[in-house]
């Protein structure tokens, strides 16, 4: 199964020379342990999507007409499967590009007998573009997104104008933009792009911020942040248009 690698491959212009494309994330390949290798081979015929697939039919995918939501970037995966195995009224879509976590949360999954959770192992920018249906996502979710925090680093945050905007186009009215960091001024900047977002509506009721919901878990990174005093900034944006 070498699918899930395909992220890594060169885009070469008429005349061979190498594309260099901005990310928003460091590709880290990593070997994958025994068991996660075996469970890429044992669940990505039933729970991998891949880019290539094109644009998907939900209801095909999973089975059933049960709203959706993605969420982009789930590391190892601990917080979606726990989030799938709570909600089997939703289905989920998960997209990250280092294999081991890929690996990491099909063996979550397998182990928990969870249906309702599908993954792609790619550039989510990508996937959202070419495999994402317009108006079809009940909600998006963007937890701990790589911060960039030195100035010089700050285009490749994820969120930024373009990006809201192509988020706004997968959601349904009324759908949500979940997103969550532990830094400070990339809480700010979030706040700052999502205000003039087009067709877009802040939830929290006082403030910017909102409580963070009792149905995203809590990572073990979160909780040692917690612990050592660090803050954690969650934010609700709603599609109103």
């Amino acid at each position: 199964m070498t699918e899930h690698k395909r992220i890594a491959d060169p885009e070469l212009t008429e005349d061979g020379k190498r594309i260099r494309k901005i990310r928003s994330f460091v590709l880290r390949e990593g070997r994958l342990t025994k068991g996660q290798d075996a469970a890429m081979k044992d669940f990505w015929p039933t729970m991998g999507l891949d880019h290539d697939m094109g644009m998907l039919d939900f209801a095909e995918v999973f089975g059933n007409d049960n709203p959706v939501t993605l969420e982009i970037g789930f590391g190892m995966g601990a917080s979606l499967v726990e989030m799938a195995a709570g909600s089997p009224e939703k289905n989920f879509i998960g997209i990250e590009v280092h294999s081991p976590g890929v690996g990491a949360c099909l063996m979550a999954a397998g182990e928990h007998g969870i249906t309702n959770l599908r993954v792609f192992c790619h550039d989510a920018v990508e996937v959202l573009a070419d495999c994402i249906p317009d108006t079809s996502l009940g909600g998006m979710q963007l937890f701990f997104p790589d911060p960039w925090h030195k100035k010089r680093h700050h285009k490749r945050r994820i969120v930024q104008a373009e990006f809201a905007e192509s988020i706004r186009q997968k959601l349904s009215l009324g759908g949500i933009f979940h997103m969550a960091t532990d830094w400070e001024h990339y809480a700010e900047h979030m706040i700052k792009i999502m205000a003039v977002a087009p067709g877009y509506e802040n939830t929290a009721t006082e403030g910017n911020f909102v409580p963070r919901p009792d149905w995203r878990p809590l990572t073990k990174f979160e909780l040692r942040g917690h612990r050592l005093g660090h803050g954690v900034w969650d934010i609700m944006y709603k599609r109103t248009k």
